[in-house]
């Protein structure tokens, strides 16, 4: 449904009017839903993410249906408002199959009470996303149309990241810590008046290490620059400590506008706030700006910084190499994403990539979903 799901990436009311009028269409089929139900509905569908159908389907499920012998009704309303299937067409009563490992692109909703129906009816598929995710996940960004780009996003607003940990200087219990915890058996001895039974350790506290992520949002990064910001996205998600910012020609801090619940939203409030979106590239004068305005401050001091550039720079490449300097001397880590990365044959010869060389500790692509997905599983590791 490219058009509904364009309507709530952009936030045009006409998404509710589009759920009223599936209200009213249940109402004329005979369902008993009100006023007050359909209000209920469109909160939850605000609450969720309006462009995932799956949303969607349980919001209605859930604040629409009060029997079961509804259900039916439902569900075909659903279909012809949502997945455009003509009314009365006919339904092929084929047996359920297995999917493959790794073929979630559909999505099955399976019936509340399947031991009620009678016939072998198949689940319910809701999106128009391929089949078979192993295709997308390998394919480039760039390479992908509009449909398989919002497949995409929404998998990687689902995706799980956990960021890495330092350690700090307080100890904590912990049964298989390197050190000796003579304070706690000592005190376990004089309460007990007895010997310690068992070696007590402890080990030192960990916490989630900041991280930094620096997006460059210009012209040469147009097929991967919104893909990034979700990936961004469901990093913030994941912890509070994560800043994130876009570049061109200038630095803009977009970590606040992350915090929506809605993906759609929170991207469309940061691609209005940068203001050299799809512009020029001046990475030295971004770095630079960075460092002197936030990184001194103490926000890059033992951070990892994830810079996401496919390095075709306009500006002068001493500033860049000064900047990068300073950077490295605050940092923990340095990490570059660079969308042109490829694993036999490395990033391509540009002189903005020549000058950061000696300053970053790793370089990992970002150019589809298969090489996001690793980096998120090893980022705990990498920092």
């Amino acid at each position: 449904m490219p058009d509904q799901e364009h309507d709530a990436a952009t936030g045009d009311p006409q998404i509710v009017d589009r759920l009223v009028a599936f209200g009213t269409a249940l109402r004329e089929a005979g369902l008993p839903v009100g006023t007050d139900d359909v209000l209920t509905f469109c909160a939850a569908v605000a609450e969720l993410t309006p462009s995932d159908l799956e949303d969607v389907y349980w919001s209605g499920r859930t604040t629409l249906v009060n029997r079961r012998d509804h259900l039916p009704v439902y569900d075909e309303l659903f279909r012809r408002y949502f997945l455009h299937v003509p009314a009365g067409a006919e339904r092929k009563h084929t047996k359920d199959r297995h999917a493959p490992q790794g073929s979630t692109g559909t999505i099955n909703v399976p019936d509340a009470e399947p031991g009620d129906r009678e016939s072998e009816e198949p689940p319910l598929v809701l999106g128009l996303q391929a089949s078979s995710l192993e295709i997308e996940r390998t394919k480039k960004f760039s390479a992908c149309s509009d449909a398989e780009l919002a497949a995409v996003r929404r998998m990687i607003a689902r995706m799980r990241v956990e960021p890495p940990k330092r350690r700090t200087r307080r100890y904590c219990n912990d049964p298989s810590g390197s050190v000796i915890d003579v304070r706690r058996m000592a005190r376990a001895e004089m309460d007990l008046h007895t010997a310690a039974t068992a070696l007590l350790r402890m080990d030192r506290k960990r916490k989630p290490r900041t991280l930094v992520l620096l997006l460059d949002v210009s012209g040469s990064m147009a097929d991967h620059s919104r893909n990034l910001l979700q990936f961004a996205y469901s990093m913030r998600q994941a912890a509070q400590k994560v800043e994130v910012f876009c570049f061109g020609t200038r630095l803009t801090r977009v970590t606040p506008l992350l915090d929506r619940r809605n993906p759609d939203a929170a991207m469309r409030l940061a691609a209005e706030k940068v203001v050299d979106w799809d512009g020029g590239t001046r990475i030295g004068d971004s770095v630079e700006t960075f460092v002197k305005d936030w990184g001194r401050r103490g926000l890059s001091r033992g951070a990892t910084v994830i810079i996401c550039s496919d390095g075709l720079d306009r500006g002068d490449p001493a500033v860049l190499a000064v900047a990068m300097e300073k950077l490295e001397r605050l940092s923990h880590r340095i990490v570059w994403m660079n969308p042109l990365h490829d694993a036999q044959g490395g990033v391509p010869p540009t002189l903005a990539m020549a000058v950061v060389g000696p300053h970053i500790d790793e370089i990992t692509s970002g150019k589809d979903l298969a090489s996001l997905e690793d980096f998120a599983s090893r980022l705990a590791q990498i920092g």
